[in-house]
């Protein structure tokens, strides 16, 4: 072999080298991005799940909030009637008509009362008790005794109902100051 000869065969390996040294790189490079859109895929997979179960938790909590509170309109609206029904029961009668129809006043108070206690509709508790704005509507006031207390309620006036935690209507009271 010629010094020629010699030199072309080491250019062609050095070219060759050189050659397979940028394909490493390239497929190096290709690698390298392709393992950052693997990483970027995983990222918005993991996001879209987390979104997902915050969408889920967040229908639930919506749904069993209706489903506690699915009956307040129909409560508001029964209020008065009960109120009225109530005031029936406190008018005094005296023939056996009378007494009877009291009597079927009373038990559809009760029954309508009971309706009410197993959609969880409470009244509140409010005569003798201290008078609190987030549940009592203070209408009057009159001077503190020993016997009331300044801050105390003295006399209902309109009852209040609460549904779970939210107050329905406040009890309307005399508060003594």
């Amino acid at each position: 072999m010629s010094e020629k000869d010699q030199e072309l065969k080491d250019q062609e390996v050095a070219e060759t080298a050189e050659q397979k040294d940028l394909e490493q790189e390239s497929v190096t490079d290709e690698l390298a991005e392709l393992t950052e859109k693997i990483d970027e895929m995983d990222d918005q997979l993991l996001r879209a799940r987390a979104e997902i179960a915050n969408i889920t938790n967040r229908n639930r909590n919506e749904r069993e909030l209706l489903q506690r509170y699915r009956s307040q309109d129909l409560a508001k609206k029964l209020l008065p009637a009960i109120d009225n029904l109530e005031r029936a029961m406190a008018t005094d009668v005296s023939d056996e008509q009378g007494i009877n129809l009291k009597k079927g006043v009373e038990m559809t108070l009760a029954s309508l009362q009971q309706a009410l206690k197993e959609e969880g509709i409470e009244e509140i508790a409010a005569e003798g008790e201290t008078f609190d704005p987030n549940f009592h509507q203070g209408v009057q006031t009159v001077e503190a005794s020993e016997d009331a207390p300044a801050n105390t309620i003295v006399q209902v006036l309109q009852k209040g109902y609460k549904l779970h935690d939210r107050v329905l209507r406040p009890s309307m009271v005399i508060v003594a100051q």
